[in-house]
């Protein structure tokens, strides 16, 4: 069980606890791969824990750049948190219908917003259910609510600074793809882009750090998951992926034990492995 941590993550229990909470916000952060067959938006319609806001990722994103759900401006963000009723003095709880997959992200969202009070539900949706919690396909009661927004650029990379860390080994790179993407040896589910990983970056597949449930395993043994990778963790670092989602993943395991040097490289291997002026390493190297 999780060990609670509103600005982290909690646990089914906590949640229920904390329903009738004035100023709780549930979102909804489901969000799935193309090929996956799954429409998050309608099994959010279908049945979504009480009083939970969809949170529409593709849509709240930077829609100017080529690269997938790149984070949005300010006063996108802003606005689109206005109308859904979260804002100042709110504590929101993030959950998605994978279990924990994708609420990571919009988790590390927020605090790129300068939002703290901010937690990921341990185990997601699949848990609630599989514990004979409510659901409810009603729309939610929505007030606006002003949102202060103060970005914290710290907290993510652009593909210049993720090149020169990979360059100057000052950081650790850590790669949240399965193994056999960061090897090379498997085709990258967007097409053109190049196989490998970046040159230096140690690799931390995110379903390591999760349990059959999919819940977060727990601190000390999600800090073996990387000693074991090579991660040095003394230094800070830059978490990155396919397109910044399952990234945000090893942010929030590593911000539970403790370590707040972290930051997220938002374009990841959509950009990266399109680039073809920056070097790309195979294997195990």
């Amino acid at each position: 069980m999780a060990q609670d941590d509103p600005r982290t993550l909690v646990s089914t229990d906590w949640l229920a606890s904390h329903m009738r909470d004035p100023d709780l916000r549930i979102l909804d952060a489901s969000w799935h791969m193309p090929d996956s067959g799954r429409d998050a938006k309608a099994e959010y319609e279908a049945g979504h824990i009480p009083g939970a806001r969809f949170f529409d990722i593709p849509d709240i994103s930077d829609t100017r750049s080529d690269l997938p759900h790149m984070a949005p401006p300010i006063e996108k963000f802003m606005s689109r948190m206005r109308a859904m009723g979260v804002g100042d003095g709110h504590q929101v709880v993030v959950y998605d219908g994978t279990g924990l997959f994708s609420a990571a992200r919009v988790w590390w969202l927020f605090k790129l917003m300068g939002q703290n009070d901010v937690a990921v539900l341990d185990g997601g949706l699949p848990k609630w259910v599989a514990e004979g919690r409510e659901l409810e396909d009603l729309p939610p009661m929505i007030r606006d609510r002003h949102m202060t927004v103060r970005r914290q650029a710290h907290l993510v990379k652009d593909v210049t600074q993720v090149s020169a860390a990979s360059k100057l080994r000052d950081q650790e790179i850590i790669d949240a793809r399965s193994p056999s993407r960061f090897r090379g040896d498997e085709e990258e589910p967007r097409p053109g882009l190049r196989a490998g990983h970046i040159p230096g970056s140690k690799n931390v597949h995110y379903a390591s750090l999760l349990n059959d449930d999919q819940t977060m395993k727990t601190p000390k043994d999600t800090r073996a998951i990387f000693e074991a990778a090579g991660v040095d963790l003394s230094k800070p670092a830059i978490t990155t992926c396919g397109s910044g989602v399952t990234a945000a993943i090893l942010s929030l395991a590593l911000a539970r034990m403790g370590k707040d040097d972290v930051s997220l490289y938002d374009g990841s291997w959509s950009e990266w492995g399109m680039f073809p002026t920056v070097p790309v390493a195979t294997g195990d190297d």
